[in-house]
């Protein structure tokens, strides 16, 4: 286990954060393009790389946010957030900086990808699984709990309150937060629902009675095998709302599980001293106005 962690970054995750987080007028170009999301991004990747000491850092995009194989489980799954067809809904003024950040980590020598068929999470759930420990997934993403693996090294850190307020998440914090073991997690979620993904979960089981669930029997698997059993000590009305849910669940399950086994690019995740192209970056910060976000994130690499 070498002692310096991967950073596998939530890309989509943390640049709609510093999009929301830092208004359009104060990050703009002379021409008056905003660049909130792109300098906000950057100072959350410095920041990160001061703090935690990673030698490795991927950033994660979604190569295809709502994938067809997911919609069919689940036909809900983020349906309210769809622009029109099967487009996101992404503010305009967020859409055209994401390919400017994009050239921007080209430059330093972060890679950044996606993988058609699949979102950012089975990116970095590929990464945890695959890559030399000790890995810590960075995303505001609560479905990225069900990666944390004390004996193989993965943390989840977790930005929901901005960077500067990381929660770093291992076994224990998981267990206190929600009642379970980070790898019923995605079992969890299935059965409480998730409004933000357009899970409905089971009809009448909240948080706490989906973690009392997981608590006594186990994942979904063992859940449902246990309603065959006559006394298996459920409550009757609980009983009957999970019988009613029993093809709903066995659909879910899937959707909330990040996949491990993605085909990925091939990519050199060691992060450079200097940036790999010294000169298309000052022509970037120059052009996009972000030479303090870039000469901070350069001062890191050299850290």
């Amino acid at each position: 286990m070498t002692e310096r962690p991967l950073l596998a970054v939530d890309a989509p995750s943390l640049y709609f954060r510093a999009f929301h987080g830092i208004p359009e007028s104060a990050a703009r170009t002379t021409a008056g393009e905003p660049v909130n999301a792109v300098r906000g991004f950057l100072d959350m990747l410095a920041q990160l790389i001061r703090t935690r000491r990673p030698d490795r850092m991927v950033c994660a995009l979604d190569a295809d946010w709502r994938p067809a194989w997911r919609v069919a489980l689940v036909p809900s799954y983020k349906r309210h957030r769809v622009a029109h067809g099967d487009v996101e809904e992404v503010p305009a003024a967020l859409e055209k900086q994401v390919p400017v950040l994009l050239e921007v980590l080209h430059a330093v020598g972060i890679p950044a990808f996606g993988v058609a068929g699949y979102e950012a999470d089975d990116v970095l759930g590929t990464l945890a699984a695959t890559q030399p420990a000790p890995v810590e997934v960075v995303s505001g993403d609560r479905d990225l709990y069900q990666l944390v693996d004390d004996t193989r090294g993965t943390r989840l850190l977790y930005c929901g309150r901005g960077v500067a307020k990381l929660e770093d998440s291992d076994e224990a914090a998981v267990q206190a937060k929600y009642g379970v073991p980070a790898r019923w997690y995605a079992d969890f979620a299935a059965l409480r629902g998730d409004p933000s993904d357009g899970l409905p979960g089971v009809p009448g089981v909240g948080e706490k009675t989906a973690a009392r669930l997981v608590t006594r029997y186990g994942g979904i698997e063992q859940i449902l095998a246990a309603l065959d059993d006559r006394d298996a000590g459920f409550a009757p009305g609980l009983r009957t709302k999970l019988d009613a849910a029993r093809d709903y669940l066995a659909a879910a399950l899937p959707v909330c599980k990040v996949a491990l086994d993605v085909r990925l690019p091939g990519f050199d995740a060691a992060l450079p001293a200097s940036p790999r192209d010294a000169e298309a970056l000052l022509a970037l910060a120059e052009r996009w106005n972000l030479a303090g976000s870039a000469r901070r994130l350069v001062d890191a690499l050299a850290g």
